[in-house]
């Protein structure tokens, strides 16, 4: 939580707007943090995780149910365009 915390707050060790080294603490803290993280997970509860995440990519996915909403887009975008431009 603290690292996604520091990702996304304002105040960095490096403020931003210096040139090279405003960005170097974000490349450098921020996956450093998530690999440290990861690292304290037990591994049952990757695991477990891991198993849930694979059932969850195992659901039946609608074609046709995709094509619909596509399409719905489509048509809402061009009957917005037709109506601004």
């Amino acid at each position: 939580m603290v690292v996604a915390a520091y990702a996304v707050s304002p105040i960095d060790l490096i403020p931003d707007f210096i040139p090279v080294l405003g960005y170097v603490d974000d490349i450098i803290i921020v996956p450093l943090g998530i690999m440290l993280v990861v690292r304290l997970i037990p591994p049952e509860v990757i695991s477990e995780h891991r198993e849930t995440a694979a059932k969850a990519t195992e659901r039946p996915v609608s074609r046709m149910a995709a094509g619909v909403f596509i399409t719905l887009w489509i048509v809402c975008a061009a009957l917005l365009s037709a109506i601004y431009l």
